[in-house]
């Protein structure tokens, strides 16, 4: 599998989320892998409704999107804790991303993805519940994560760590 890029970082925040997402990026040149970084906040995606979304009518970004995401094999999902749980924009694209194959499991289904939060809270119930939607729509999520915020920032070498074990991580091939 050639692929020009190596992973793929998708930040759910434009605060601290993305600061990391960078860090993510900076390690990963580190390691001689290539990245590129998708921030949502910076996307215009509308928000989905079942009874308002069409099909036959998606949203160029939506599109520019996905096709990014299906081209790169690996993914780094950093996010905040919302709520005890994954933030909305996040969730949003989530469920758009999920319409845009006859099978809601397709872009996912098979991809190695690492997960990581800045939360000002705990940060553990997004990655619970992050883990637990991602493995559902069939990804493999590695078993390290990280959990970071003010009183415990992110560490270079648990990001290297990290990053390590996701690049050894081939996509599952569904054919």
């Amino acid at each position: 599998m050639s692929q020009s890029t190596n992973f793929l970082v998708i930040t759910a925040s434009n605060g601290e989320n993305l600061k990391l997402a960078k860090r993510f990026i900076e390690i990963g040149h580190n390691l001689n892998a290539s990245s590129e970084l998708i921030d949502l906040t910076t996307v215009n995606l509308p928000l989905y409704n079942p009874r308002t979304y069409d099909t036959n009518n998606v949203p160029k970004d939506l599109l520019k999107l996905s096709k990014k995401m299906e081209s790169i094999p690996r993914w780094v999902i950093c996010a905040p804790e919302y709520n005890g749980s994954i933030p909305p924009i996040f969730t949003n694209a989530l469920a758009l991303l999920s319409l845009q194959s006859e099978d809601f499991r397709n872009l996912f289904n098979g991809r190695p993805i690492a997960i990581a939060s800045f939360s000002g809270g705990g940060g553990m119930e997004l990655l619970i519940s992050l883990r637990i939607q991602l493995t559902h729509l069939g990804s493999e999520v590695i078993g390290r994560q990280l959990m970071s915020n003010h009183n415990k920032p992110p560490k270079d070498e648990s990001i290297r760590d990290i990053l390590n074990r996701l690049l050894t991580m081939n996509p599952i091939s569904n054919n």
